[in-house]
């Protein structure tokens, strides 16, 4: 059940990527538009993923996990019907909320039944059936961009909704820590508004390519937003939506900046190979999906390994050499490029990536939640989460110089971005490092 739910956000992202190329030519939408298509989505559920957890620690985990999960069926079916680009982004942001409900509560649900290395096997399982969801994903998304256009990518939602909706009422016993302490809208909402902002002027930074005055503004709201969320959160103390005492342990403070950084260029290159692939390589949206199948095989393969090792040697090893080969898969894949073959340039960047990926899921995964008492599950879970996809909103807000172009032109911007991703990544290794020299993760 907390896989097929959790499968969702990985299926929505991943099949996206391969459907943005016909989703730009069938809209005219410009760069900043196109990335809006991805951020709309992105926006909520980096902002939202906090009180998602909150709210399952509080009132019950099945429960906001069926909620969130029911929200992301009905935005799908709404981003499916509509040919109209307001309502395909409103869609979007409903599907981004129905994620933040439905994340935290799922691996929250998981991590509380089992123990030892039991709950590192079975965080690897749910890592592996995420990546697996998100590499086959694009493989039926662009099946359908090819034959039944780019509205039916959303369909592919549906039965797993249901499915997931149907386990969780009938075999999962509700979770809940019966908090009565005051949930933190006022954090959330300062959270959404000044991520929407500051995604709003890097976006223009990006796609115009030139510091506008607009962007600079939106910049700075953004950031005073995001300072008065600080301020609201350490003024709440316990009743916030993450506690600011939390990060004075070094290792879940380590440990959420790696996921910040790899998370963020990770998912900027995921989305830039298909995008670059279908766009300058004349590859089609089934081929562009096509070029993520080794992220399948081989972290679906390694992750459940990964995930019971990290229990026996600890999360210190994978945790730095695998953004490291990530940054390496990076550099590897600046010699993609127009009528080159996939298997001498394409497959072994892709390959690398995955299995610095594979590496390190499940241990990274595993080490947040261990590092935290067990009634915090819920909010380390949403908050790592909301670093994951808060890495990630800013990655794309950032490419629209990338995205802006087609055709040969598109390489130049791509190899740039690979290598300052690389370079992120191989960070997100040095800061875990750092962390877990002086801290290991608390076993629970």
């Amino acid at each position: 059940m907390s896989i097929a739910a959790s499968s969702l956000s990985f299926i929505d992202g991943s099949v996206l990527n391969v459907a943005l190329p016909a989703i730009r030519d069938a809209t005219q939408a410009s760069a900043a538009e196109v990335g809006w298509v991805v951020n709309a989505y992105n926006l909520p559920l980096a902002a939202l993923i906090l009180l998602g957890g909150a709210l399952g620690d509080h009132y019950g985990r099945r429960l906001w996990l069926v909620i969130g999960t029911s929200l992301f069926g009905a935005a799908s079916l709404l981003c499916a019907l509509t040919s109209d680009p307001t309502a395909l982004l409103a869609g979007r942001a409903l599907q981004g909320i129905g994620a933040a409900l439905l994340l935290p509560n799922s691996l929250a649900l998981l991590n509380g039944a089992y123990s030892g290395e039991a709950r590192g096997r079975a965080v690897g399982i749910w890592a592996a059936a995420g990546a697996i969801a998100a590499a086959i994903a694009p493989l039926i998304g662009g099946w359908l961009v090819d034959h039944a256009g780019w509205p039916s990518i959303f369909y592919i939602n549906v039965p797993i909704v249901a499915l997931a909706v149907m386990v969780a009422l009938t075999r999962v016993a509700e979770s809940s820590e019966r908090s009565k302490a005051r949930l933190d809208f006022s954090g959330a909402a300062l959270a959404t508004l000044g991520l929407g902002a500051a995604t709003y002027g890097l976006t223009l930074w990006s796609s115009d390519r030139a510091f506008s005055v607009t962007a600079g503004v939106a910049l700075a709201i953004g950031a005073a937003l995001m300072v008065a969320f600080v301020l609201v959160e350490k003024r709440l103390g316990d009743r916030a939506m993450i506690p600011l005492d939390l990060f004075a342990n070094r290792c879940f403070s380590s440990l959420n900046l790696t996921t910040f950084l790899l998370y963020g260029a990770f998912g900027g290159v995921m989305l830039l190979v298909p995008y670059v692939l279908i766009e300058g390589g004349g590859y089609s949206p089934i081929q562009g999906g096509l070029a993520l199948l080794p992220l399948s095989i081989l972290i679906g393969l390694g992750s459940p390994i990964m995930g019971k090792l990290a229990e026996r040697i600890g999360p210190r090893l994978p945790l730095t050499i695998g953004p490291g080969i990530v940054a390496a898969g990076m550099i590897l894949a600046i010699r993609i490029g127009q009528d080159q073959s996939f298997w001498s340039h394409v497959f072994p960047a892709v390959t690398l990536m995955a299995l610095g990926m594979a590496i390190l899921v499940a241990p990274l995964t595993a080490s947040v939640l261990g590092s935290v008492e067990e009634q915090q599950t819920g909010m380390a879970s949403g908050f790592n989460s909301a670093l994951s996809r808060t890495g990630g909103l800013i990655a794309v807000a950032l490419l629209g110089a990338v995205l802006a172009d087609s055709g040969q032109a598109i390489f130049g911007p791509f190899r740039v971005a690979l290598i300052v991703m690389a370079v992120v990544a191989a960070l997100g290794g040095i800061a875990a490092w750092i962390g877990l020299a002086a801290q290991k993760p608390k076993k629970t």
